[in-house]
């Protein structure tokens, strides 16, 4: 099955999650619950996000629960540096590009190091600044639980954020350092984005670039879903879940 859009026919939909189809770290609404199940009725779906896998499951999975088309939806936590999909029975893990431990532990002290330096360390946190998602380091400069409104806050123009990366990927060259959401830094093998995990999607699936419709809120340059758009997928670049709410709905609703 396949969803249309702009005269074009897509075979599969791929989102951002954070401030796509939620508020950062918040679970999906009701509305988008709704919508999203009917998205998934219509074909496959992916969501492709730097959050880990338990992330998934409190913002999407709990609040979808299992129906007959769950079975068309794809996971890609961390940017794509590990896969997740439904085996009839439960999630499994079909691949995850693990950092091995003297990388992480490298690039925790790389990442402590630049946030003390640069004045960007704070012990007034809402939990770990730093985490060990297996196949990515983040740097979370108000801790993993800090509210929407306080990220948001924090670095309005990404120059914070910016100086951070800059100064990690000059020390980790042998890493992929990139922003990530409104105060996170991530850290992956080399060679790894969302364009990498698009990339293994397509070829497991046997699909093209024009086969993906995909959503997400930072295609700006320097943003996390911008590696997605180069790859030459069409992108609808949203401005907060309700954006996308108004335009995915559209879109299910026309056919």
């Amino acid at each position: 099955m396949t969803v249309n859009y702009d005269g074009r026919e897509f075979s599969l939909v791929m989102f951002d999650l954070d401030d796509t189809l939620a508020a950062s770290k918040s679970p999906m609404s009701d509305e988008m619950v709704e919508l999203f199940r009917r998205t998934l009725e219509k074909g496959l779906v992916c969501i492709i996000s730097g959050g880990r896998f338990e992330q998934f499951q409190s913002q999407v999975l709990a609040r979808l629960g299992v129906f007959d088309a769950i079975g068309n939806l794809h996971l890609m936590p961390t940017n794509g540096t590990q896969y997740v999909r439904w085996s009839g029975q439960g999630w499994e893990t079909v691949y995850a590009e693990n950092l091995t431990d003297e990388e992480k532990k490298r690039t925790f002290e790389i990442l402590e190091e630049g946030a003390r330096e640069l004045g960007l360390w704070t012990d007034d946190t809402w939990g770990p600044i730093l985490e060990d998602r297996g196949s990515q380091v983040t740097y979370s400069a108000l801790g993993q639980a800090a509210p929407v409104d306080a990220k948001a806050a924090w670095d309005p123009d990404g120059s914070k954020k910016e100086s951070l990366r800059a100064y990690a990927a000059q020390r980790l060259g042998d890493l992929e350092v990139r922003s990530g959401g409104s105060t996170s830094v991530d850290v992956t093998r080399k060679g790894i984005d969302k364009a990498y995990g698009a990339g293994r999607l397509m070829e497991i699936l046997d699909l093209g670039v024009g086969d993906i419709l995909f959503f997400g809120d930072r295609l700006d340059e320097g943003g996390n879903d911008r590696p997605v758009q180069q790859l030459g997928i069409e992108s609808i670049h949203v401005h907060g879940f309700t954006d996308t709410l108004a335009r995915l709905g559209a879109i299910v609703d026309a056919d």
